[in-house]
């Protein structure tokens, strides 16, 4: 191992072409954020926003506004925002309910695309309510599918003629691995296979190219990288040469060809416009939109240059500040194969995030034993990355980790 001096951290900030996106974030000051994979920042621009559409749309043109301002328009609108984040065509992207409601109709839409085939393939590891909505699923379809788990190393071989889908989360939530996309889909396509991507650690942080990968169907999170706000809306994605085929499970009336219409019977929307279910979250979605347009302002290839400059650094600083205290990085090294975060495995992982929070350090905690720490390079210098790490060998030198108070679980870790 390379043992490292302190770099001159403030002079890559300095030189950090980046570095102008951070006063667009509400960031509280003395507070190193390292959390913006679960939790996104808040963007100056939001609170201005929301409080036009509540107060002036709102409260004065009260449901006028449907029209006279559009409101209608926002899914798709929004949708085709992030569809230019992750390599899709206008009309391919739609935003709506959550990441999970999303999930479902996806996996639905696909296994339906499938008829005769009965595996739908992931991961043990996999993000656990992609698991459950596969289980229940299958569940609720009565007709012989399967949940079919087996370690990412075994998934390209586990891609066989019984596979009706390949459902992957791009980069693992627990250790930041992230799947090889077009390789994945072309050997799921080679197999007469669909793929259905959840985007939710990989929008805003790394470059996806659906398109370009041949992608069949995905879903993502509004409110980790894209900095929409908490339980912000999930955008859902299909491919546009599936649109004529693919039917939704959850038949909205906003999914139909005609909602206004009120008519007795179902007709889907021409293309994305049938995942629409119910009626869309004005004030989530304007607060969304912010995220968004800050994210289309960067430049994606500078977002992802700086992420591995500061997630290699992270690293290394840990290997070499806490040696000798029992902490293990179990995501990749390997530039390609690693998400926005850097996943540190500990025995006392809980009760050691916890002081560092209480020091004003944010990461974040996933059971057994994971420490989480995710770098959003739009708000996240380089300096504040060896006083985090600092902070971390100062409460294990002094074992202020091990107080009661850091011991006690709260209900979110």
């Amino acid at each position: 191992m390379t043992v490292l001096i302190r770099p001159d951290l403030a002079a890559l900030d300095r030189i950090d072409p980046l570095r102008p996106f951070r006063d667009r974030f509400a960031l509280p000051q003395g507070v190193i954020y390292l959390d913006g994979n679960s939790l996104g920042a808040l963007p100056r621009a939001t609170a201005a926003r929301v409080a036009q559409v509540i107060e002036a749309e709102w409260g004065r043109d009260l449901i006028t506004s449907w029209n006279k301002h559009d409101w209608m328009a926002l899914p798709g609108r929004i949708g085709d925002k992030i569809g230019r984040l992750i390599g899709a065509a206008p009309g391919e992207t739609m935003v709506g309910d959550s990441t999970s409601v999303n999930l479902f109709k996806a996996l639905a839409a696909a296994v339906r695309l499938k008829p005769g085939r009965r595996i739908i393939l992931s991961e043990p590891a996999n993000f656990p309510t992609d698991l459950y909505i596969a289980e229940g699923l299958a569940a609720l379809l009565a007709e012989g599918h399967e949940l079919r788990l087996v370690e990412p190393d075994a998934i390209e071989a586990a891609i066989t003629d019984e596979v009706a889908v390949v459902m992957l989360t791009h980069v693992n939530y627990r250790t930041g691995r992230m799947y090889d996309m077009a390789r994945i889909t072309a050997k799921a396509r080679d197999a007469g296979a669909l793929v259905l991507w959840d985007l939710a650690h990989s929008t805003g942080a790394v470059p996806v190219d659906l398109n370009g990968a041949g992608a069949d169907l995905a879903v993502g999170c509004g409110y980790k990288y894209l900095n929409g706000g908490p339980g912000a809306p999930a955008f859902l994605w299909v491919a546009e040469r599936w649109h004529g085929e693919v039917t939704m499970p959850l038949t909205g009336w906003l999914g139909h060809a005609a909602p206004f219409a009120f008519e007795t019977r179902f007709r889907p929307a021409t293309g994305i416009a049938r995942g629409l279910v119910g009626t869309p979250p004005i004030l989530s979605l304007a607060a969304l939109e912010c995220g968004v347009d800050i994210l289309l302002d960067a430049s994606i290839a500078e977002i992802r240059a700086k992420s591995l400059r500061q997630s290699a650094l992270f690293a290394q600083l840990i290997e070499q500040e806490l040696a000798g205290h029992g902490f293990a990085i179990v995501s990749p090294r390997e530039d390609g194969a690693r998400g926005s975060q850097v996943c540190v495995a500990h025995e006392h992982g809980y009760p050691i995030m916890q002081a560092l929070i209480a020091r004003g350090v944010i990461g974040d905690f996933r059971a057994p034993d994971i420490l989480r720490f995710g770098f959003t390079p739009l708000y996240l210098g380089y300096g504040e990355l060896w006083d985090a790490v600092w902070v971390l060998k100062e409460i294990m030198e002094d074992r202020s980790w091990d107080r009661p108070e850091h011991h006690a679980r709260a209900r979110v870790t």
